[in-house]
């Protein structure tokens, strides 16, 4: 029977490498030109389609409800993208390597 070796057990604790995506491009908005037509505006826009000198677009309302919808809306979506973009910051300080200071 040949002697046996004692089993050496090394255990090494690392933080593994964690994969940082990178972040979507920015958001590229684009300006909106809002009218908001008050009853003169209106009649004055009536007048110019009788006359045949109106625009030629189409136009959409929104209610003072589904104004202040649409707003809130948007307020949320800048909170989540706030929030998401703090905790991506949060995991990506978590994954820097450590600075180890050399003794002089």
């Amino acid at each position: 029977m040949q002697p046996t070796k004692p089993i050496e057990v090394v255990s090494i604790a690392k933080m593994p490498t964690i994969y940082d995506p990178p972040l979507p491009l920015e958001l590229q908005l684009v300006d909106i030109d809002w009218t908001i037509y008050t009853p003169d505006l209106m009649a004055q826009y009536l007048l110019d389609i009788e006359n045949g000198e109106a625009p030629r677009q189409a136009f959409y309302s929104l209610t003072t409800k589904e104004y202040e919808n649409l707003s809130m809306n948007m307020a949320d979506q800048k909170r989540y993208l706030k929030e998401i973009l703090s905790i991506i910051g949060y995991y990506r300080q978590i994954d820097e390597p450590k600075k180890v200071q050399e003794p002089n």
